[in-house]
């Protein structure tokens, strides 16, 4: 005997409520977050849509697209209802996701102030949960000729080879660059590594004639820059 249902599948909804129809009807944008999230399920559980998992899922992350981002495929199979195969597919989505916001930056074609870089490197490395140190590698008008990862540390920190960031600079042409790392904990004030290894980096550029331009910390919202705070 077939266990009942305690709640109306979606193929019994109306089609104008019907996430896929809704979406071929009104386009994406009329979708919510759980409306589309179901889309990439594409069943829920026998006690539950696929829109009311996506809510439970959602809600876990506290209703934020960036956290879900961050969960693990063992966080996100947690939820009864997501195998291993529905897991790899919100990663994912997750990742096209990141990888269309950082190709979004590339129209802005000139550094003019730190915002400028933040809104560049904000997307590659603001929601990573280890550390990473990039570069920016700009012309003689600041325009952004390269950005490059330099290192991938762990969770607390992560090793800076100068001499590396320097022969991409001089392989690019770059006559000025900006650094940056990030910090998975979400704190901005720069720790003593932090001065040190920027101060190291500075040193190096004025005897090669490369100007170090600034020093941001990333986090996930935020930004602190070394230049707006008079530290370099």
């Amino acid at each position: 005997m077939a266990t009942p249902r305690s709640y109306i599948s979606i193929k019994d909804w109306s089609e104008s409520d019907r996430p896929r129809e809704k979406l071929l009807q009104q386009g994406s944008r009329s979708l919510s977050d759980a409306e589309l999230l179901a889309i990439l399920l594409g069943s829920g559980t026998v006690s539950m849509s696929a829109v009311e998992l996506s809510r439970n899922i959602l809600s876990d992350a506290g209703q934020s697209l960036q956290q879900l981002g961050k969960k693990t495929l063992k966080e996100l199979m947690v939820h009864r209802g997501i195998g291993e195969a529905k897991a790899i597919t919100i990663a994912a989505a997750m990742e096209l996701g990141r990888r269309r916001a950082m190709e979004a930056p590339t129209q802005i074609l000139k550094i003019t102030c730190s915002q400028d870089a933040f809104k560049i490197l904000q997307p590659i490395m603001g929601e990573l949960p280890h550390e990473e140190f990039w570069v920016l590698l700009l012309d003689n008008s600041n325009k952004v000729l390269e950005k490059h990862q330099i290192s991938k540390g762990g969770i607390t920190a992560t090793h800076v080879d100068h001499r590396l960031l320097f022969k991409q600079a001089i392989a690019a042409g770059a006559v000025a660059l900006i650094i940056a790392h990030n910090h998975p904990s979400g704190t901005l004030k720069p720790s003593r590594q932090d001065q040190d290894i920027t101060k190291k980096i500075k040193t190096a550029g004025d005897t090669l004639d490369i100007k170090v331009l600034d020093h941001l910390i990333i986090t996930q919202q935020n930004y602190y820059s070394f230049a707006d705070n008079s530290l370099l």
